[in-house]
């Protein structure tokens, strides 16, 4: 076979195992094709600190909680580490502009000050620089934030979606509660004056002063709908309410703003395509075209929305339709097997120099370009919701548990206050289980935590329970030991058709008398050795192949695991996994209900995440098998 051909079939190879991958990692994949080692948003001009670098590593960062892939955390890792110093200052970044446009990028620093690693206070620092200018932003009379300091007294969609996710998570993370009204405010004061009450939209800008050449005399507003202005208000919208606490009446109102506004983009949806016009109301009027920027950004704000609850699953039909339209209208496969985002207007803004007026010839006069990163980021957002849709019905009803009062391991947080940690959902670390948490979200599932003893009462709407490390007396002052009435309360309720995970550890770290009295009621005990001791980094002492027709890891072929407890097994658990004569992993049925068993609690985030075991350990796949599987023996 000669050389050319050869070529032909190793590059037919690889466009056709790059079709297979979901558009998420097509698109994500695609944009580290051209943007290698840092984010170029301006042609002709050095790489800075820019908004569209904020989008697209958010973007990045939710394909790789997708896909447990590390590439996408170093990638992120890497091109903040171009710009932010030391001592937390950021290269590039004008402090004194006061320009909203410069926060998107902050939300990457939270992800990194989150995770487990050296160095990472720069990380908080240069956060808080962007959250000192939040502080000092101008104001409108009534503490609406201008966009920018050059534009005063002027509030823009943008200018919600820039800034507001950023302030939600930050006040969340170092503790701001009070900054939560100040958040809903800025949207408040969008309702209040940007909303046009016959079609249900919102205005690009809203000038206070009225002075602006652009600004209705009697309103102040903008003369147009546009819609990846209305798409960055409705984006910001669904993601700042991730962070909004429960108890603040103020979130109520963000849910009543994106419920306003649904039926409102579901009205100016385009029929035939799905998609949306570049001037969202004005249809086939000439020079209007279909945008991908603004489409993309409805489809992900509509998901995302019928995915949280706050809209009615109706909407879902509406995002899918308009994904369908997306990937017909907007998306080319390269030759080179990458692909490409089309017809994303490269900016739209109001005065400036040249003075832009707002008119509808001005919306049209913006070149359309080529994978514009304003239209790839929303892409990615919308296709891992689009994702997400199309298997989060397994979960949907089903509450998923993890134990607090077995294992309640304490540590200082970023504020310096106790935190629980250790398997617990909320700790991003490597010793959390966020990632495993998320899984199980994404399968349409809720999580929560188990914080007392077991009883029938906070046991009765739980499907899946998980028990993980008991604490020794090593680990927790006075740790709670599993009691014979702890043992009674599980077993019946796993009669009755509970699912429970049973994670030990090695013997040096798990409290095993006890939880071996719990685990006997179900014909399992883990013994009193340790396998798999790993030395450094030899990877490989700690290698478990999962053998074809597994029927938990269905998708998962090599996984990692070490220094763990191996078990016996008695009455009607049967080994799913074992190795050199070891029983690894077990399940029983006992009654209605399920009982899993392994010796490590082996899919916490260290090796789950992809930053620390080599790729070829699929850990990532197993929690999200094991995740579903677990889903799938729940009978409630």
């Amino acid at each position: 076979m000669n050389t050319k051909k050869i070529l032909a079939i190793l590059s037919f190879a690889s466009l056709t195992s790059f079709a297979q991958k979901p558009y998420s990692v097509q698109m994500a994949e695609s944009f580290m094709t051209w943007h290698k080692d840092s984010i170029a948003v301006k042609p002709n001009r050095p790489a800075a600190w820019d908004y569209e670098q904020g989008l697209m590593l958010k973007a990045l960062e939710k394909v790789w909680y997708r896909t447990g892939d590390g590439k996408y955390f170093e990638y992120i890792r890497k091109d903040l580490d171009r710009y932010v110093q030391k001592d937390g200052s950021i290269r590039t970044y004008p402090y004194n502009d006061f320009n909203l446009d410069n926060v998107p990028t902050g939300r990457a620093l939270l992800m990194l000050a989150q995770q487990t690693q050296p160095d990472k206070d720069k990380y908080i620092k240069a956060a808080n620089l962007l959250w000192k200018q939040i502080e000092n932003q101008p104001k409108t009379k009534e503490g609406g934030y201008w966009h920018k300091q050059r534009y005063p007294y002027q509030m823009w969609l943008d200018g919600l979606f820039m800034c507001e996710p950023f302030a939600a998570e930050y006040s969340k993370l170092f503790n701001k509660p009070e900054h939560f009204d100040d958040i809903a405010g800025q949207f408040a004061l969008i309702e209040k004056y940007a909303v046009d009450e016959q079609t249900g939209l919102v205005y690009h800008g809203y000038d206070e002063s009225k002075e602006q050449k652009w600004a209705d005399k009697k309103t102040g507003l903008s003369p147009h709908f546009w819609s990846r202005a209305i798409g960055w208000y409705a984006m910001a919208l669904v993601d700042v309410l991730d962070y909004f606490p429960e108890n603040n009446p103020e979130k109520v109102n963000l849910i009543k703003y994106l419920k306003r506004l649904a039926p409102a983009l579901v009205k100016y949806q385009d029929a035939k395509t799905g998609v949306w016009y570049q001037m969202t109301t004005q249809g086939t009027r000439k020079g209007n075209y279909f945008e991908a920027s603004g489409s993309c950004m409805f489809v992900y704000a509509l998901a995302k929305g019928v995915r949280q609850g706050y809209l009615d699953a109706k909407y879902l039909t509406a995002a899918k339709k308009g994904y369908a339209g997306i990937l017909k209208e907007f998306v080319e496969k390269e030759k080179d097997g990458t692909i490409s985002l089309n017809k994303t207007v490269s900016v739209g803004g109001l005065g400036g120099n040249p003075y832009r007026d707002g008119s509808y010839e001005y919306y049209l006069s913006e070149p359309i370009r080529k994978n514009d990163l304003k239209g790839v980021g929303p892409f990615i957002f919308a296709s891992v919701e689009m994702e997400i849709a199309n298997e989060n019905s397994l979960g949907k009803g089903k509450v998923v548990a993890v134990d607090g009062h077995f294992n309640n391991e304490f540590r200082k947080d970023l504020n310096g206050n106790q935190e629980n940690f250790h398997y617990t959902w909320d700790d991003h670390m490597h010793s959390g289980f966020w990632l495993w948490g998320t899984i199980f979200n994404e399968l349409g599932a809720r999580t929560n935590t188990i914080k007392a003893a077991p009883t029938a009462e906070n046991l009765k709407d739980i499907n899946v329970y998980i028990i993980v490390d008991p604490d020794t007396k090593k680990e927790t002052a006075k740790p709670n030991f599993i009691k014979p009435d702890d043992i009674r309360t599980i077993s019946n309720w796993v009669r009755n058709g509970g699912v429970l995970v049973m994670m030990a550890n090695d013997t040096a770290n798990c409290e095993h008398k006890n939880f071996n009295l719990l685990a006997k009621e179900f014909g399992i005990q883990f013994l009193p050795k340790n396998i798999n001791m790993v030395q450094g980094t030899q990877w490989e002492q700690g290698r478990l192949d999962i053998p074809a027709n597994n029927p938990v890891f269905k998708n998962t072929q090599a996984v990692y695991i070490k220094e763990l407890a191996p078990l016996a097994l008695s009455g009607t658990a049967k080994a799913i996994l074992s190795d050199k004569g070891e029983v690894i992993i077990a399940v029983a049925k006992v009654g209605k209900g399920t009982v899993f068993a392994v010796g490590d609690p082996w899919l916490y985030n260290e090796y789950t995440d992809g930053r620390r075991i080599p790729i070829v350990y699929q850990n990532f796949s197993a929690a999200k098998d094991l995740a579903t599987w677990l889903l799938q023996q729940s009978a409630k």
